[in-house]
């Protein structure tokens, strides 16, 4: 079963063109960056004074493959080679997948069917470097997650 975005191969040009896409839309600050430690890529703009942090987990996307992908006595190369792979997938994929997120939100606050707030609020940078998410897991603000 293939995984979506595991064939991408536009990952520098996905950032091009998030970066084009926020630009378009008023936003005054762009950068992006690699957490090799933990594997996160992220993307960091500013709209009209409010800061904005997005994370994806390239290591997340390797383990999701490797599900859909397991290695076997038929897979060729070594175990490493193959979770390398998985990475190098999940390196790009994060992109692409960001890319268009990105883009639907962006969409979605063109034409009215989200405020910025109400597409990115999560994400939004506190004046103490947490993102609002961050902030509301620490206090405990969101009520327990219900396992079926």
């Amino acid at each position: 079963m293939n995984l979506p975005y595991e064939n991408a191969t536009s990952g520098d040009k996905a950032i091009g063109e998030i970066q084009k896409m926020l630009r378009a839309f008023g936003c005054q600050r762009f950068a992006t960056g690699e957490d090799y430690e933990t594997g996160e890529l992220f993307v960091q703009f500013e709209h009209h004074g409010r800061q904005v942090q997005l994370r994806a987990s390239a290591k997340g996307y390797a383990v999701a493959w490797l599900k859909a992908h397991p290695f076997t006595s038929r897979t060729r190369g070594t175990r490493a080679d193959h979770e390398a792979k998985a990475l190098k997938i999940g390196g790009i994929a994060v992109y692409s997948i960001l890319r268009d997120w990105v883009k639907g939100q962006v969409t979605a606050i063109e034409i009215g069917m989200l405020t910025f707030e109400a597409a990115f609020l999560s994400h939004i940078l506190l004046p103490n470097g947490q993102t609002v998410i961050e902030h509301m897991h620490q206090q405990k603000l969101l009520p327990a997650e219900v396992k079926p």
